[in-house]
């Protein structure tokens, strides 16, 4: 494999202040410096950009910098290399995990409803650290899983469901293939993020048909009255499909989580997604799109989130090689 070096120099009659914020750059980017002289990430094309763009910070200083890709550097094999960044990553991890126990140890087991709300600010402040950290784990730390789990964990002890999730009778997908399945026209997140789970879990050959009335032996799902699924209790239609099938599989949780707030906005969950997704949404019924165009674009939507939590909730092994 090859790497990206980025070494550079500012004057040194400046002042400190340039020095500081290209150190904390560099952090932030997740470069390692082995030898204190030089900063290496891998070759990657949202590494060589993040490069670049320094590389103009420190020219606008009056400095000089030195952009190089590399297959590989004496006396230090990838491997080695791997381990480094690996080391950086698990490093931040634990600093991570040491806010996750001192909220534990604030809050404790049995939270008061009064505390929920602020609670859930700081789960939502470790999410976005946690995000930060998986941004620049190029080759998965251990700690990242780790992390990933007792996130999701102290959200569900947070989250008291109270749904009646025993009153949704469950079915068989065999039932379930070659079907028609009919929803209301206009289709927003919950519908087409069904459309979407219908079509990549349950019935991949669905015809899915938009009306206000579902002909004889349609599968109707989200509408206002007498859904085969819909709402149940605080349950959204795309929570009831989920439950109804017994659908498990990774990344789905997590998701309906982010459908369930866009679509009931009653502040159980909070994602970083929800607002860009919401407002996605928002700019597609403003464009007028037909609802096939709606479902259309929704399915590469959800395909995509879908794809992204699981990159955070398993992450994917993104070296094939090494040297």
């Amino acid at each position: 494999m090859s790497w990206l070096v980025f070494s550079y120099s500012l004057p040194a009659s400046g002042s400190s202040s340039p020095r500081v914020t290209i150190w904390r750059r560099l952090n932030r980017l997740g470069a390692i410096s082995p030898s204190g002289g030089a900063y290496i990430l891998p070759d990657q094309e949202d590494c060589l950009e993040s490069f670049q763009w320094l590389a103009k910070e420190v020219q606008q200083q009056k400095g000089d910098c030195l952009l190089m890709k590399v297959e590989s550097f004496e006396g230090l094999t990838n491997k080695q290399l791997i381990a480094l960044f690996r080391e950086k990553a698990d490093k931040e991890y634990s600093e991570l995990e040491r806010l996750f126990d001192e909220l534990e140890k604030t809050f404790g087991k049995q939270t008061l409803p009064e505390r929920r709300s602020k609670l859930q600010g700081e789960i939502e402040k470790l999410r976005k650290k946690h995000a930060e950290i998986v941004r620049t784990d190029f080759f998965d730390a251990s700690g990242g899983v780790r992390i990933a789990k007792r996130l999701a964990e102290l959200e569900r002890n947070l989250i008291k469901r109270e749904e009646p999730v025993s009153a949704i009778p469950k079915v068989s997908k065999k039932q379930f293939q070659n079907k028609v399945w009919v929803t209301r026209p206009r289709p927003h997140v919950d519908r087409l993020a069904c459309a979407w789970l219908i079509r990549r879990y349950i019935d991949p050959k669905a015809k899915i048909r938009y009306s206000t009335e579902p002909a004889k032996n349609e599968i109707s799902f989200d509408m206002k009255e007498g859904s085969t699924f819909g709402h149940v209790g605080n349950l959204c239609s795309f929570e009831t499909i989920l439950t109804a099938f017994d659908l498990r599989e990774a990344g789905l949780a997590t998701l309906a989580e982010i459908i369930h707030e866009i679509d009931l906005r009653d502040g159980r969950y909070h994602h970083p997604q929800m607002e860009g997704i919401d407002s996605v949404l928002k700019g597609w019924q403003l464009k007028g799109y037909t609802d096939a165009e709606l479902e259309l674009h929704g399915i590469a939507l959800f395909d995509g989130l879908h794809t992204d939590i699981l990159r955070k909730e398993k992450p994917v092994k993104r070296v094939a090689k090494q040297r």
